[in-house]
């Protein structure tokens, strides 16, 4: 029912996943009614952030301002952790692993140096200290350690910032598809797929539907991308756990690419994730063919897996080259692969998302900007790189 001003709330917040809910969060913790749309349940694994885990790092080698942002969004997700009783971050450290002028290096010192991070340069004898299953690198390559890398639960993330939203006086409505907005000069039309439902009115809205975001905001560059998840387990007689293989980025011995992923969970000590194979990702490296968020294929077919199978086998002699599990989600890639966070060409509209494979470690904090930037308020960092308004014209 509208309010006495005619309105059904003062922010819609349009896909709770993994920016989304944090932004419904902040959003209501400051008090704004709030109401937000998810189409699914909170935690699906149709969008992005599904998986079981998702990493984290400190010394952000995207770009040095992203920093401060994984800060916040640690001291937030540990505030989730509070509220919610369930456990959401695992710092467990991280490598970064390839030659020195490369960008895996550089960049990552470059963040390091900007906000006197606590790195750790290594040699070839430190990598195998550190991280003994990352021993095998090619002749001159070298390490830097981040001590403040770790793991999160990305669905259990979701779940507990959407309670945390709805603690807050957040309305949440689940199952429930946003077709349309139309802002106005006085607030935002938001259209839903029920067709008994009126057109609510709110006096702003925020848009955080992830590889949906092009249906609303079309005229940003936002690129939605299917990309094949994969788990491998150790040989026989080997282990492969976070004790050995923590956190990584890192250059395969003989290949000009580069690997991502962290170890398994069980016998690692950190009983309270569930348990989970190491995990072992390609590089991200564009041009990216564009995908229906709601018709990309969600069957993982033979042969997909041969090619992160071979540079498996080429890094890890520890472990199986053949993967224990693989799935999907999609990922949405932005021109620059960096977030687009705030405002849009509308005053009324905002927009938070384009992951671009590395957002889900800041999501809670993007959460914060993107409500800080519909409640008016300074950021809590410089955020000016990630200015959807970047890409005008």
């Amino acid at each position: 029912m509208p309010r006495a001003d005619g309105f059904d709330a003062d922010v819609a917040v349009i896909g709770l996943g993994a920016v989304g809910s944090s932004a419904a969060w902040r959003l209501a913790a400051r008090g704004l009614d709030v109401i937000g749309f998810e189409q699914f349940e909170p935690g699906h694994p149709w969008g992005g952030s599904t998986g079981q885990t998702r990493l984290f790092r400190v010394a952000c080698l995207e770009h040095p301002g992203l920093t401060p942002i994984a800060r916040r969004a640690r001291d937030l997700w540990r505030e989730l952790e509070a509220s919610a009783r369930v456990p959401l971050f695992l710092e467990t450290g991280g490598i970064m692993i390839g030659p020195p002028d490369s960008h895996l290096i550089t960049g990552t010192l470059a963040a390091a140096a900007a906000h006197h991070l606590p790195v750790e340069r290594l040699n070839a004898e430190g990598i195998a200290r550190r991280s003994p299953a990352n021993a095998r690198i090619d002749a001159g390559d070298v390490g830097v350690w981040d001590p403040e890398a770790g793991i999160l639960r990305p669905e259990a993330a979701i779940v507990a910032a959407v309670d945390a939203a709805r603690a807050a006086g957040a309305r949440i409505r689940t199952g429930v598809r946003v077709v349309a907005i139309e802002p106005d000069d006085e607030g935002v039309t938001v259209t839903v797929d029920d067709p008994d439902a009126a057109g609510l009115r709110v006096r702003q809205v925020a848009v955080t539907a992830g590889p949906w975001i092009g249906r609303f905001v079309p005229d940003m560059p936002l690129t939605p991308h299917r990309v094949v998840m994969t788990w491998f387990r150790a040989r026989a007689g080997h282990r492969a756990d976070l004790g050995v293989l923590p956190v990584f980025i890192r250059s395969v011995p003989g290949h000009d690419t580069w690997i991502w992923g962290h170890g398994a969970s069980d016998a690692s000590g950190s009983s309270e994730f569930a348990s989970f194979d190491a995990k072992v990702g390609p590089e991200f490296d564009g041009p990216f063919a564009s995908d229906d968020p709601d018709a990309i294929d969600r069957v993982v077919h033979p042969g997909e897996t041969d090619e992160i199978a071979a540079l498996v086998a080429a890094t890890f002699p520890d472990l199986e080259p053949e993967p224990s599990g693989a799935t999907t989600c999609i990922m949405m890639h932005t021109p620059d692969g960096q977030f687009v966070v705030g405002p849009t060409a509308h005053p009324r509209v905002f927009v938070g998302g384009g992951c671009s494979g590395h957002s889900f470690k800041h999501a809670s904090a993007l959460g914060e900007l993107v409500a800080q930037a519909v409640a008016g308020e300074e950021p809590f960092t410089e955020a000016g790189f990630l200015d959807p308004r970047r890409f005008a014209g």
